[in-house]
């Protein structure tokens, strides 16, 4: 035989215990009587066992969060709990709807995409531009851009490989990139 259901009072007294003292016997009760009642009116509503119970948790953390803000003028206990749930039940229908159009969009892309004459006519000047760049620096800078870079190295790998330390490979670094940069800049 089940206890019997909690009466509106009772259900705002647990609740005010909660926001103005944390009071963890009060909310296991509000647990113990909406979780349930919450899943199962998730599942009537379409979603998963899953899905219902994950919606059913998060709306008694909110409750656990924001008892504080619950204002017995505006609503009983049960349709502000379940307002929440509500809530939290929209949210997740759109981050369903968010996600499954991001998946419908990649799949309308083409599989491959040709690069144009002219994105590769400027590929090309940009990495012409980047070799002559990279002359100006001096052997030591250029070897530890090329490491960097070109290899995609972390910089203690670098220093290591090199027999330096892991200070000066990061300056050589920032400086040939400030090199780099003023003379690509430059050239614009």
């Amino acid at each position: 035989m089940s206890a019997p259901a909690p009466s509106a009072d009772d259900m705002k007294q647990w609740l005010k215990a909660v926001a103005e003292h944390e009071d963890r016997g009060a909310f296991g009760r509000l647990f113990q009587y909406f979780a349930p009642r919450i899943a199962s009116f998730m599942e009537r509503g379409g979603l998963n066992a899953a899905e219902a119970e994950e919606i059913s948790q998060e709306t008694m953390v909110v409750v656990w969060r924001k008892a504080a803000l619950y204002d017995p003028a505006q609503a009983g206990v049960s349709t502000w709990v379940f307002t929440i749930a509500r809530n939290l039940r929209v949210d997740l229908a759109r981050k369903a709807s968010r996600t499954s159009a991001g998946v419908a969009a990649m799949r309308e892309l083409p599989t491959r995409l040709e690069p144009s004459v002219e994105d590769m006519a400027l590929a090309s000047e940009r990495d012409a531009r980047v070799r002559s760049a990279m002359a100006t620096l001096s052997p030591e800078q250029a070897t530890v851009l090329r490491l960097s870079f070109f290899a995609e190295k972390p910089h203690a790998e670098i220093a290591k490989e090199l027999s330096l330390p892991l200070g000066t490979v990061k300056s050589r670094t920032r400086l040939a990139m400030a090199k780099i940069r003023a003379i690509l800049e430059r050239d614009l």
